[in-house]
Parts: structure tokens; C-alpha cells; sequence
């Protein structure tokens, strides 16, 4: 418990260094879905705020919005009404081109099903959002991610050689290649063992921390909820209770 105290020690000392502005700014979001011709809302009025260093916990049953809410602080989907700001920027107002380089450039995206492509190597997987970002020599920042998640030497190994916890590992190291201010995560230890599904959680914990992100984990996961400093119950598409640590 110490270690987590005092992680949360220190990530209220960097957000005491920046600006007041949170990472993520959810304002009035509603958001709904045309079925059968008819209008079904996810999300309805629904307001929240993220700091950056902030690890944060969405619970709710199946259907209650908390992958809709992921897809909208992702810019991967936008509000019917309301404002969702990234960084200050509203993510409706970017065109294409925009959009990208914000979810290239802010945002680092893992999965339960860790959507790693079994042809590349660990190393060429986890590089992967920078070479379509265009940029140069990404091996060394892919080693140096991949050092943060505990996987030293296994670089050159393809994923059908790895454990499913080493999996979500690389998905984690590649999820933080671009030094993203938000890292979102749905139901990410959702196809593990629960021994390990808590080593990758303590994980996503201390790397929050350690390099002052934004996270939001969607999860049905207790030992998820008990790690997080704001807990989010949802419900109908609403929040029900916001429990803050």
C-alpha cells in the first residue's frame, strides 16, 4: 500500500505543475444510436473530468455505456450533443486530418483482445504506430517501452510465442510508443487469468504514474476498481456515483 500511496503523492505533485486544464473534459456528453429507425441513447448528460496522472475505473453492468464513453474520449466516435475536449480541443471540431494526428500524437489505445499482428515481431508490432506516423528509427523507443513493461529480450520473438499476459504487455508498450497524455483500455485483463490480469493492472497503475497519463480502464474487474484513484459506476448511460480515493 505504500508504493500506491505514495504514487498518488506524486501524481498530485506533476498535476500541481501544469495548468488547471484536466486531459480529458466530458461536458454535457449524450450520446445515441439509430436502430430499427429508431433512436436508442448510450449515454445521456453525462460530465466528468480526467487529470493527467489520473487512473480511472469505469464499472457498470454490459450496456451500460462504459465502451461508448472510451470511444468518445478516444475521438474514435463523437457525442449526439455535448463537448468532449482532449487536451483543451474539441474533438468535434477537427477534420480527418486532425483527428489522426490527435489520436496519433495523444492517445494510446489497448484491448482485450490485445490486436497485436501475428506476422510482425514484438518489436515491429510495438513500433508501429510511429512508422505510420511517419517517423524515423523507432527501434530504440520501442526497446525502451518495451523495458517498461518488464519485457527485456523478447523483442525479436512473434506473438504465438508469448503468454497472454506477455501479449498485453506488448499491447501496453505499444499503447504508450507516442508518450500519449490519455491512455484508454477496454475490459484489458478481460482474457486473462486472474493472477495475471492483476500483474497487468498493478502495472497500469505504476506506469500512470510514473509517466503522468490520463488512464481510463473499462472493467468488471474488482481488483481494477480497488487500484483506481476515481472509481465511475454507470448505469443507463448515466453516472451513478463518482467515488474519488
Amino acid at each position: 500500500m505504500r508504493g500506491v500511496a505514495g504514487g498518488r503523492n506524486l501524481r498530485k505533485i506533476l498535476t500541481g505543475l501544469r495548468t488547471n486544464m484536466p486531459m480529458l473534459s466530458l461536458q454535457g456528453i449524450s450520446k445515441d444510436y439509430l436502430t430499427d429507425g429508431q433512436r436508442v441513447p448510450a449515454l445521456k448528460g453525462l460530465s466528468l473530468n480526467v487529470e493527467r496522472g489520473e487512473f480511472v475505473a469505469l464499472v457498470g453492468r454490459s450496456g451500460c455505456g462504459k465502451s461508448t464513453l472510451l470511444n468518445l474520449a478516444g475521438a474514435m466516435d463523437f457525442p449526439t450533443s455535448g463537448t468532449v475536449l482532449l487536451d483543451g480541443v474539441a474533438t468535434s471540431s477537427l477534420k480527418d486530418t486532425g483527428l489522426t494526428q490527435l489520436r496519433r500524437e495523444k492517445i494510446g489505445f489497448i484491448f482485450q483482445s490485445f490486436q497485436l499482428l501475428h506476422t510482425l515481431t514484438v518489436f515491429e508490432n510495438v513500433e508501429l504506430p510511429l512508422l505510420l506516423a511517419g517517423k524515423t528509427n523507432p527501434r530504440e523507443v520501442a526497446r525502451e517501452r518495451l523495458a517498461w513493461v518488464e519485457l527485456d529480450g523478447l523483442g525479436e520473438r512473434y506473438p504465438h510465442q508469448l503468454s497472454g499476459g506477455q501479449m498485453q504487455r506488448v499491447a501496453i508498450a505499444r499503447a504508450l510508443i507516442h508518450s500519449p497524455g490519455i491512455l484508454l483500455a477496454d475490459e484489458p485483463t478481460g482474457n486473462l487469468d486472474t493472477i495475471t490480469g492483476n500483474v497487468i493492472l498493478e502495472l497500469l497503475r505504476r506506469l500512470t504514474c510514473e509517466q503522468n497519463t490520463a488512464s481510463i480502464i473499462a472493467t468488471h474487474s474488482l481488483e481494477a476498481a480497488s487500484l483506481a484513484d476515481t472509481v465511475v459506476k454507470l448505469r443507463d448511460g448515466k453516472i451513478e456515483e463518482i467515488i474519488r480515493r
